[in-house]
C-alpha cells in the first residue's frame, strides 16, 4: 500500500485512490494510530465518480467516518492535482456534498458552501460561560467568544468532552483580536482530542463571527501557527491556505 501523507495547517492526512468502495474503518484506525501505525488525524480514499472528478470516503482516526472536512478538502485536492487525477481546478463529492477547490502552487482553495447557524443559547459553565453558537459548516460545530487570548485552550480539558457528546458536534473557543483577526481552538469528534486546526472549524467560528463582525473575509491563526483566510463570496464559504505534502509511506498491506 502506497500512501501520500500531507499536512493542512498541521492537521495531517493519509491519502490514496482507489476503485474498490468497501468499509475502511479497522485500516484508518490502524495507519492512523500515532505510536502503532503511521500517525494521522483522518484517512482519506479517493474513488471514481461518472460526474465529479472524483469522490472521498473519509475516517476520522477514531475509524469513524465523516462527512466534510476543511483541511482534508484542500490536501485532497493537492493530491489529485499532483497524481494526475483531476485539474488544478475542479469538484469533488464528499458526504456533505459537492466541493469546488483549486489548487495554485503550495496553496489551495476550497469552496465549503453555505452555512447554517442552528442555535443560539446561553450556557452557565465553570467556565467559558456565556453566549454559544451551534452553527453547521459541512460538520457540526459548537463556537463560543472569549475575553482574552489566553484562555484559548491547546489541551483536552473535560468540559470539551463533556459538550461535544451533548451536542454531538466540535467544540470551537475563538478570540477577535483588534485587527479582527481571529484565533482559535477546535476539539474535534472522531479525533477526540484539540487538533493544530480545523477548517470547518474556522468556517463555523467565521459564521458566528459576521453575527457581530462587519467583515467579509477574514485572517485565522490556527493552534499551528499557520494563518488562513477565509471569505464570504455570496453565501459560501471560501477557505484558502498552503498545502505540505510530508511524504509518502509504504506499508505492507493491500490499499484496494
Amino acid at each position: 500500500m502506497v500512501l501520500h501523507k500531507y499536512s493542512g495547517s498541521g492537521n495531517d492526512f493519509l491519502i490514496f485512490h482507489s476503485f474498490v468502495r468497501k468499509d475502511r474503518s479497522a485500516l484508518a484506525k490502524k495507519l492512523c494510530d500515532r505510536h502503532n501505525g503511521i500517525g494521522a488525524d483522518g484517512l482519506v480514499v479517493l474513488l471514481p465518480h461518472d460526474k465529479y472528478a472524483y469522490e472521498w470516503e473519509f475516517y476520522n482516526c477514531d475509524g469513524s467516518r465523516a462527512e466534510m472536512c476543511g483541511n482534508a478538502s484542500r490536501c485532497v485536492a493537492h493530491y489529485a492535482h499532483a497524481n494526475g487525477l483531476a485539474d488544478s481546478k475542479h469538484s469533488f463529492l464528499t458526504g456533505a456534498g459537492e466541493i469546488r477547490a483549486e489548487v495554485f502552487g503550495e496553496n489551495a482553495r476550497s469552496n465549503l458552501g453555505k452555512y447554517e447557524i442552528l442555535d443560539r443559547f446561553e450556557l452557565s459553565l465553570p467556565k467559558h460561560s456565556g453566549l454559544w453558537y451551534l452553527i453547521d459548516t459541512g460538520a457540526r460545530h459548537l463556537v463560543h467568544f472569549l475575553n482574552d487570548a489566553d484562555e484559548i485552550l491547546q489541551k483536552k480539558d473535560p468540559f470539551l468532552v463533556e459538550l461535544r457528546q451533548k451536542y454531538d458536534a466540535n467544540v470551537n473557543l475563538a478570540f477577535v483580536h483588534a485587527d479582527k483577526t481571529i484565533s482559535l481552538s477546535t476539539y474535534e469528534r472522531g479525533v477526540e482530542d484539540i487538533t493544530q486546526a480545523c477548517g470547518t472549524g474556522m468556517a463555523a467560528v467565521f459564521a458566528a463571527s459576521l453575527d457581530f463582525l462587519e467583515i467579509s473575509s477574514a485572517e485565522f491563526i490556527a493552534l499551528s501557527g499557520e494563518r488562513l483566510k477565509l471569505t464570504l463570496e455570496g453565501k459560501n464559504i471560501i477557505y484558502e491556505g498552503r498545502v505540505k505534502p510530508i511524504g509518502i509511506c509504504v506499508v505492507e498491506e493491500r490499499c484496494d
